[in-house]
């Protein structure tokens, strides 16, 4: 079945269209309805605040025709802050610039037609660090095995949050 998205629109820090965090907060509700009772989901928006107030944060959005279907975003990490430095990764000859992808979801109803794998590729393609990271749930073994499709590798775990789950941490050298 030919996917029925085609629209990617690219949004960056400081240029984001009025009703941006409304629209990303729907998405995240729907994708995750079956998980809205748990008060770290309910937090997304200030997750949405934070992202999109860095330096850096950019963002790809997936329309069915006006309809937003998914999204990925993230920004770069500080030097330092990077969230790989809690494990035993050391990036080679010292390749540490970091692209944290925070985000990549699609709502349920266009799903399996691979626009999760189009947005991470749309929002990594102009990224110019060296290194993209991002955490994944411990207890959601296909996202991590498809995140290795994508190049990414597992190199270690960290707990971000007390309520937060306990995540993977999977790095992709970008500089291939």
């Amino acid at each position: 079945m030919e996917p029925s998205v085609t629209d990617l629109r690219h949004f960056q820090h400081g240029n984001l269209p009025e009703g941006f965090r409304q629209m990303l907060i729907d998405v995240h509700a729907d994708a995750y309805a079956d998980q809205m009772d748990d008060p770290f989901h309910q937090r997304f928006a200030w997750f949405v605040d934070h992202w999109t107030g860095m330096d850096g944060f950019s963002c790809v959005v997936a329309y069915d025709e006006d309809e937003p279907v998914g999204f990925a975003y993230g920004a770069p990490l500080a030097p330092g802050r990077e969230w790989w430095r809690s494990t035993a990764y050391e990036p080679n000859n010292g390749y540490s610039s970091t692209y944290a992808v925070s985000e990549v979801m699609v709502r349920p109803s266009w799903r399996k037609q691979g626009i999760a794998d189009r947005l991470h590729e749309a929002l990594l393609k102009e990224r110019t660090e060296d290194l993209a990271v991002l955490l994944v749930d411990v207890t959601h073994p296909k996202v991590q095995a498809l995140y290795e499709t994508w190049g990414y590798a597992r190199v270690g775990e960290q707990q971000p949050f007390a309520d937060s789950p306990v995540y993977a941490v999977m790095v992709k050298d970008l500089r291939d």
